[in-house]
Formats: C-alpha cells, sequence, structure tokens
C-alpha cells in the first residue's frame, strides 16, 4: 500500500479549495428586480425610462388636444429609436417597453410597425389564397396611426484612472403623421458613478 505525503495531501486539498471558489453560483431573481454589474445602460434603465417618459408623454396637452378635436384616443406607432451610445444598446428591448407602456395607460392605441407589421400583411396576403372565406381577414382595414414616436439614446463618459461617470439621455419626440407637427418633445436622464 502507497502511502501519500503530507505535501501531496496539501496539494489535494489546496486543488479541491480552488476548484470550490472558482465555481460559477447563479441565483434566480426576479425579472423586475434591479442588479447592476457592469455600469452599462441595462434592463433596469429601459423598463424605468419607458415608464417615466410614457407617463410624461401621456400627460401632455396633446392627448387631450386629440381627444377633444377627433372625439376617440389617438393611435400611435413607435417608430426608430437610435442608439447614439458608446455602447451596443437592444434598442427593439426599449421599443417594446415603450409600447407596453403605452398600452398600459389605456389613453392610447398602438400599432404594430416595422418588420412585425410587414409579417402581419404578409400572412394577410397568404390568407387570401389559403384561408376559409368566412376567416380571412381583408387588405385596407389597417388603423392608421396618427402619431409617431421618434428618438434617441445618447450617452456622455467622463472617466478618470478607475472612476467613471455614464450620463444617458433619451430624446423622444411625437410627430403628427398628418401635418408632419411636433405635438410633444421629452427626455429622461441617467447618471451612474461606476468605481472600480
Amino acid at each position: 500500500m502507497r502511502t501519500i505525503k503530507i505535501s501531496q495531501l496539501a496539494f489535494l486539498a489546496m486543488i479541491i479549495v480552488m476548484s470550490s471558489s472558482c465555481a460559477r453560483k447563479i441565483t434566480r431573481v426576479a425579472p423586475d428586480s434591479t442588479i447592476e454589474v457592469s455600469g452599462r445602460w441595462n434592463d433596469t434603465d429601459a423598463r424605468f425610462t419607458a415608464e417615466e417618459i410614457t407617463h410624461e408623454l401621456m400627460n401632455g396637452n396633446w392627448a387631450n388636444n386629440h381627444v377633444l378635436s377627433k372625439g376617440k384616443k389617438p393611435v400611435v406607432i413607435v417608430g426608430l429609436i437610435r442608439n447614439k451610445t458608446h455602447e451596443h444598446i437592444e434598442s427593439e428591448t426599449f421599443v417594446k417597453d415603450i409600447e407596453k407602456s403605452l398600452i398600459g395607460t389605456q389613453k392610447a392605441t398602438v400599432v404594430q410597425g416595422g418588420k412585425m407589421r410587414e409579417e402581419l400583411r404578409a400572412e394577410r396576403a397568404d390568407q387570401q389564397n389559403n384561408a376559409s372565406v368566412s376567416t380571412v381577414k381583408k387588405f385596407g382595414l389597417e388603423k392608421g396611426a396618427d402619431y409617431m414616436i421618434q428618438g434617441n439614446i445618447n450617452s456622455i463618459v467622463d472617466a478618470y484612472k478607475r472612476n467613471k461617470v455614464v450620463y444617458y439621455q433619451v430624446d423622444l419626440e411625437l410627430i403628427d403623421l398628418q401635418s408632419n407637427e411636433k405635438v410633444w418633445i421629452g427626455d429622461k436622464k441617467i447618471k451612474k458613478f461606476v468605481k472600480n
């Protein structure tokens, strides 16, 4: 029977300790919880910005003016929101947060835009030949938008040694699609101090 030297036991113990300390630990958290890891734009920033800016948007005079003049709530489409920041931001996620917030106010009707609208139109076209007459959806009955939201996400980074301040500004505009008039302009600012 071979004997194990004390140095071999110490080495084995060290390997076990090192491997257990390097193990990745994953914890499930609530999707709406606030967690900051990198200091970059994250899901919490997108959600809070969408909620706050939508609240500001829907409490603007333009919405009441529309209801008074047209007798119905406005129809809104969310257009292009450009990422002009120094980092990758998935603007589609932010657009969905805005749409969700708009629908949640129940003060506006939201219609589909972009590539997803094209998919809907392709399905409607396919139904013309392949669906039963009683269930086929007709062309030309889409709800037209009264207004389009467009905007930008910008950032400014100020860094010195191991400290960094990141400033984000989301600027949105609401444009009357008939007149091309800007009827509302709003912004949301976020500032983060990151110390490494």
